[in-house]
């Protein structure tokens, strides 16, 4: 099996107003937690959205390791809807000190390039700053980080640092190939 350099950025806000919000999206576009955690659900969104774009990490999970993940106190997927389809979602994932990840975030590929990523990359940062409102039991949000690599979609760096975040590290790993996913073969265009 082959591998190939692969460059992590990783970047963060450390106050509220670093958050620069896009712009509404055109069209029927409403962003809400899926406030009921579903493993199937969540399964979906994370094959459909990354399946193109070689995201593995989470596809042998179990159903059971699955629902342990989504059962933590202040773990919220909001999701994009683009008149009542599921267009993307952003997984927040709090840790100990008020830092959370947002641990996925994308767009199904029919969505992208539709002004969408900037919104839902807007609410769910705000909805990262103010988790402790909805989950009381965790600090008050002190920090807000992600990471993007060379893999993911080309837009992906440039809609984050647009929306305030800076970049703080950056990694090269050498990553063995792996079979795209994908929600099925020749789904998308290449």
């Amino acid at each position: 099996m082959s591998s190939h350099p692969v460059t992590t950025w990783s970047l963060e806000q450390t106050s509220p107003a670093d958050l620069l919000p896009a712009a509404a999206p055109d069209g029927d576009v409403r962003i809400v937690r899926a406030e009921v955690p579903s493993p199937e659900f969540s399964r979906f969104l994370y094959a459909s959205v990354g399946g193109d774009v070689h995201w593995t990490d989470r596809l042998g999970w179990t159903y059971a390791r699955w629902r342990e993940y989504l059962d933590r106190p202040g773990v919220e997927t909001w999701v994009a809807y683009d008149r009542g389809t599921p267009a993307g979602y952003a997984e927040l994932d709090p840790t100990d000190g008020g830092v959370v990840e947002i641990a996925y975030f994308g767009l199904l590929p029919a969505f992208r390039g539709r002004r969408i990523g900037g919104a839902l990359l807007s609410y769910g940062t705000a909805r990262a700053w103010d988790l402790a409102e909805r989950w009381p039991e965790l600090a008050p949000t002190k920090r807000v980080w992600l990471h993007t690599c060379s893999k993911d979609g080309e837009f992906a760096m440039a809609n984050y640092q647009r929306r305030g975040f800076k970049l703080f590290d950056t990694k090269v790993e050498l990553e063995a190939e792996a079979v795209t996913p994908g929600p099925w073969p020749g789904a998308y265009p290449s």
